[in-house]
């Protein structure tokens, strides 16, 4: 059970930070109102430099089922495990979601655009474009589990690692970040979306479960093909599972850029 609560625990520091930011810069008459993309991705990397630091000697920290299952798909975490770290995972990042709500209690009344409210709490398309975005998730993914590969690969002091991963997620969002709002979790999305669907949000709108899936089917395609690719070019372990899912993504590119060919 402290693998449990240490996920949880660990998940519901990332959203009070992310989520928070995301508040404090969009909702209104807030100090920070305006402040813009570049703090966001700021705090969202320092909230997972310190879910980390507060779990990651407990659990490992990987506070994103796409993790879980990126190391678990290349034996680098028991597969047994799998669903209680999600699940701790998921409700961690309900949790934080209605922590930030209660922070941010008088802001939601004065905040008009139901968009704006729901943005606090989940991900969602700068163009709406289900192929494109899952491909945008896909990838934004597939570099966080390469990147915290590469970063566990190599000798750093055990204080400094958590740091260098939340620059990893902050030069994510500030690069691949502005197509979809770089879910590249789906406990960072479908736990605050609940939130969401749930708490009495003045004037919220709809939570627009019809996008729910992207956010967390990318991540998770993402996370496992990014350690499969990891294994299969930087340890030389190709397994038919990697041919696969080589094929598959290969597939959608395709499919993606065939659609925007014929739309021109």
């Amino acid at each position: 059970m402290s693998a449990f609560f240490g996920e949880l625990i660990g998940t519901m520091i990332l959203i009070i930070f992310g989520g928070g930011v995301v508040a404090g810069v969009n909702l209104k008459h807030t100090l920070s109102e305006g402040s813009g993309w570049v703090l966001v991705s700021i705090a969202w990397g320092l909230g997972v430099t310190m879910g980390v630091y507060a779990v990651g000697n407990i659990t490992g920290a990987h506070i994103n089922p796409a993790v879980t299952l990126g190391f678990a798909a290349i034996g680098e975490f028991p597969w047994a495990q799998v669903p209680l770290y999600i699940s701790a995972q998921m409700l961690g990042g309900f949790i934080g979601a209605i922590i930030v709500f209660f922070h941010y209690l008088p802001h939601w009344k004065e905040t008009k655009d139901q968009a704006t409210k729901l943005g606090v709490f989940s991900t969602g398309p700068a163009i709406p474009n289900t192929l494109a975005n899952l491909i945008s998730e896909i990838i934004g993914t597939f570099i966080l589990v390469m990147g915290l590969l590469f970063i566990g690969a190599n000798t750093f002091t055990e204080g400094l690692n958590p740091l260098i991963v939340g620059l990893l997620i902050i030069a994510i969002g500030m690069s691949l970040g502005g197509t979809t709002g770089y879910a590249i979790n789906p406990a960072r999305d479908l736990g605050p979306r609940v939130a969401h669907w749930i708490l009495p949000i003045p004037g919220k709108g709809y939570s627009n479960w019809s996008y729910a899936w992207i956010p967390v089917a990318g991540p998770a395609i993402g996370g496992i093909y990014g350690g499969l690719f990891y294994e299969a070019i930087f340890k030389s372990h190709a397994t038919i599972v990697f041919w696969v899912f080589t094929a598959g993504v290969l597939l959608l590119f395709i499919t993606a850029l065939g659609n925007e060919l014929k739309k021109a």
